[in-house]
């Protein structure tokens, strides 16, 4: 693999409030994937901005395995029909 200069950013804090057990399995990811959790949500927006999958099948397998330790039952036909407990 070829060593790619390094690219200087700024970085700012954010206040996204996502779904709780999606937090969970992003973090163990992250933390299996020796990343941030900030690190990984670049990667995967900045793959999904140019049209490509940010996962490989072999992350796709431990990210089900995360899924299914953390109960998280949701899927992309969830995405925007979720709304906050108490919001009815």
């Amino acid at each position: 693999m070829t060593d790619m200069a390094s690219i200087k950013v700024e970085r700012i804090q954010t206040g996204v409030r996502l779904e709780k057990r999606l937090v969970k399995v992003l973090k163990a990811l992250a933390e299996q994937k020796d990343m941030t959790l900030g690190n990984l949500l670049e990667g995967i927006i900045l793959h999904t901005f140019d049209g490509q999958a940010p996962f490989s099948p072999e992350t796709l397998a431990t990210i089900a395995q995360l899924k299914q330790i953390y109960g998280l039952d949701l899927d992309a036909s969830a995405s925007h029909r979720m709304h906050d407990t108490g919001d009815d």
